[in-house]
């Protein structure tokens, strides 16, 4: 007799003493060899079984000693003979065993067949097994068995077996008979109640309510129990199947393979797919990896005719898309005179293979499933039904492939150009398609060039004026706080101990400090901030360990102190606070009214925060795949541009009483009439301009905020007012005529017309600057509406 104990057994903590007993099988016997069944074909066999039983009374009280398994292997064996009836053993999975431990004996031959195929070094353990779940499970039979209350958790248990034969694995469902088992209490079981076994309802992951309910071994198992197990790997791998196809991920393919090898036994099975492009065209071209595929794996280019297909396949697969099977790749070359898909295929040591067409798109793109063997006749007409529940599986598989591979061209253009705006993504993917379908054949294939011509720029900024300066002044008014902070602590600790060098110390101090007020200059803060690290820190960590009130005073110092940055950050956290609040509300409303404005016509748009917001737009008939471009749509969007700047205002201007530090913003908007060229830089992952005449206008846009009024000493951007900087007069009689809508409006007000000193690199700039009226109670959800725009502009 066989016995197989698991490893396990001794780390398992449960509420039950597990003792084997045949008790219940004696009670069968002795009823079959009592007088009144003495005509009974059983009645001979059962008096000596009785006999057997009486001769060794330990197989009825029951005994924990594994070894006495062995000890009584002929009389358990027989005793448990007609349990496993002899025409039953080769196809029964069936043993018998010891429940919550593992242990089991007396086993079926077909069940001695799998545990000896499944090799020396296996151990017959239960899938996903866990300590906490086999206790609660044991008190539920407890519940069951002694006070019957019935809770039904009943989980199915599995056992994954390798099969050494096939080089693949085998899952095996397992069913429990307890009927030769009984439950009793020992003296150390509670008296479970009514309302006990309602608490344990509510508290099914509380392991420690369930073991002070039944404490360790405080009631004892008789019997053994009958396991059968059940070949349920069909179910399994249809099941994995399902879960890998959810999972995804690079390893797809090979997890896949590795369960249709566990489905059909055959251990170096292959798996493979291609996706043929619009296969009704003269060209199948594969838009996969070839490495995916076994049926292309070395060609270069197939064609949708019987010069690489045979006849049958091209009407089959490609036309009526029915599954095809060649059983034998040798014959079937025989009879194709070894066209280029059988040399192919014999090249690759395929000797039989499956072909399962699936309708990739509703565009007629179609994928195709390729399952192979090395063997002929591995694969064949019959074994081919076992995928009838598998393919409509992969159906969806394919449907989750082609969202991957779009994923895939996501992930090169996001690499490759970083986030894209919607308007010209098109035009990327364009790109990356003809990348990817190019590097099927050619390793040296690049990404096209981005390029798109004639189209016209729109830029405008949104600056916080003086934010140098108050950023300054912050650093400033933290440094002074910091140094005062010091000198108070040395001024406490002179008190105490008056030694000189504390007064050498604040000297040092009181010196940067009256630097500091007068003037703060570029590297002042890091010298202070090196003196403090280097002398002061050292002498404040003797201060502190001279007295409590010292200490409190050095805490109150390093309390002030940022965490991350080692320094007093107060003034510069409200400073930034005040510019992150301006930059969010400013941004936030111009990502808003962008999307109103693509809803007119599509057009490239991009933005930035520094201290404040600047924008690019450009727009074009080559920026749009289908709209036809026309003047009309340039003149909204500056129209556009220059109300939503002015309403950009009133926000900056509203959120004054709401910052501890006040920022104003300067507006400032460049006109450029002429078309030109922008092109994609791969390497700043960013569009510029293109050419060398389009540069003036980069230059002139990195300057212009700078310039100053001809003649004068005063900026062009100041607060309040919105500056429009041309360099042609048409421009400012367009945006007079937009100046003049907003001002009936009651939103703009004064004009003036005015030249600007020579910026390096651009002469001959005028500009339009005019007066912001600002709204009270500005409502952002209150203002003019594109149709307002379309009527002023067709006016």
């Amino acid at each position: 007799m066989n016995i197989i104990k698991s490893t396990k057994i001794d780390d398992v903590e449960l509420p039950l003493q597990l003792n084997i007993s045949f008790q219940k099988v004696f009670v069968l016997f002795e009823k079959y060899a009592e007088n009144n069944f003495a005509h009974h074909p059983y009645h001979d066999a059962a008096k000596k079984m009785v006999t057997l039983f009486k001769n060794h009374p330990e197989l009825i009280d029951g005994f924990s000693d594994l070894s006495l398994l062995t000890k009584y292997k002929e009389q358990i064996n027989l005793l448990l003979d007609p349990l496993f009836p002899e025409p039953l053993r080769t196809n029964e999975i069936k043993a018998a065993s010891i429940p919550f431990s593992f242990t089991s004996f007396k086993f079926t031959d077909r069940f001695e067949d799998i545990i000896e195929n499944a090799g020396e070094d296996y151990e017959l353990v239960v899938r996903n097994f866990e300590d906490n779940s086999m206790f609660v499970m044991a008190c539920t039979f407890i519940l069951g068995f002694v006070y019957g209350f019935k809770i039904d958790i009943k989980r199915p248990f599995y056992f994954d077996i390798p099969d050494k034969k096939t080089g693949t694995m085998k899952y095996y469902r397992a069913a429990f008979n307890a009927d030769f088992s009984e439950v009793i209490p020992t003296e150390n079981a509670p008296e479970l109640t009514q309302e006990d076994f309602r608490e344990l309802l509510n508290n099914f992951e509380n392991i420690d309510l369930w073991k002070e309910k039944f404490p360790p071994n405080s009631y004892i198992f008789k019997g053994f129990g009958i396991i059968n197990l059940f070949d349920v790997t069909a179910e399994e791998m249809l099941s994995a199947i399902k879960a890998n196809l959810l999972a995804g991920g690079d390893q797809l393919i090979f997890k896949l393979q590795n369960n249709l090898r566990d489905f059909y036994s055959i251990k170096d099975l292959r798996l493979g797919y291609s996706i043929f492009d619009k296969i009704n065209s003269k060209i199948c071209e594969t838009i996969v990896n070839k490495s995916n595929s076994l049926i292309l794996s070395n060609v270069e280019e197939i064609k949708c005719d019987n010069s690489y297909f045979c006849n049958t396949i091209m009407q089959k697969v490609f036309k009526k898309h029915e599954t095809f099977i060649i059983s034998d790749i040798d014959e079937y070359g025989a009879n194709t005179g070894k066209n280029p898909f059988y040399q192919n295929l014999y090249d690759s040591g395929i000797k039989s293979i499956i072909l399962i067409p699936i309708l990739a798109s509703g565009k007629g793109d179609l994928a195709l499933l390729e399952i192979a063997s090395p063997r002929a006749y591995d694969l064949n007409s019959v074994n081919i039904n076992k995928l009838k529940d598998i393919i409509p599986v992969f159906e969806a598989a394919v449907k989750r492939s082609s969202e991957e591979r779009q994923n895939v061209l996501e992930a090169t253009i996001q690499e490759n150009y970083t986030s894209i705006h919607s308007a010209v993504k098109w035009r990327f993917y364009e790109a990356v398609e003809k990348f990817h379908v190019e590097s099927q054949t050619n390793e040296n294939a690049k990404l096209d060039e981005i390029i798109f011509d004639d189209v016209y720029p729109i830029f405008g900024q949104s600056d916080i004026k003086g934010s140098s300066d108050a950023r300054n002044e912050a650093i400033q008014e933290d440094l002074i706080t910091q140094l005062s902070l010091a000198i108070d602590v040395l001024e406490h600790a002179c008190k105490r101990e008056a030694l000189p060098i504390y007064k050498e110390l604040m000297f040092r101090i009181n010196t940067f400090l009256k630097e500091v007020k007068s003037e703060l200059n570029a590297g002042d803060e890091i010298n202070i901030l090196e003196f403090l690290k280097r002398e002061i820190y050292p002498v404040f960590n003797h201060i502190k360990d001279i007295n409590k009130e010292l200490s409190k005073k050095v805490n109150i110092y390093m309390n002030r102190l940022d965490p991350d940055l080692g320094v007093v950050y107060e003034k510069r956290k409200e400073y930034e606070k005040s510019v992150n609040r301006l930059n969010d509300k400013l941004s936030r409303y111009l990502d808003l009214k962008q999307k109103e404005a693509q809803k007119m016509y599509p057009h490239y748009f991009e933005r930035y925060k520094t201290d404040g917001v600047e924008f690019n737009i450009y727009i074009g008939q080559s920026i749009t795949k289908e709209d036809t471009f026309d003047d009309i749509y340039l003149y909204n969007l500056r129209l556009w541009q220059l109300q939503t700047m002015c309403e950009m205002e009133n926000i900056a201007y509203s959120e004054l009483s709401k910052m501890k530090q006040e920022l104003r913003v300067a507006s400032l908007i460049l006109v450029h009439s002429n078309p030109m060229a922008i092109k994609f830089r791969m390497d700043e992952k960013q569009f510029d301009v293109d050419g060398a005449y389009n540069i003036r206008y980069e230059i002139i846009k990195k300057r212009i905020d700078k310039a100053y009024i001809k003649n004068t000493e005063d900026r062009l951007t100041v607060p309040g007012k919105i500056a429009i900087v041309y360099s042609q007069d048409k421009d400012a009689l367009e945006y007079i005529k937009y100046i003049n809508f907003l001002q009936s409006r009651n939103q703009l007000g004064k004009l003036e017309f005015l030249e600007l000193e020579e910026l390096q690199g651009a002469t001959g700039l005028k500009a339009l600057r005019v007066e912001v009226i600002y709204q009270e109670n500005f409502d952002a959800k209150k203002v003019i509406t594109f149709n307002d725009l379309i009527k002023e502009i067709e006016s």
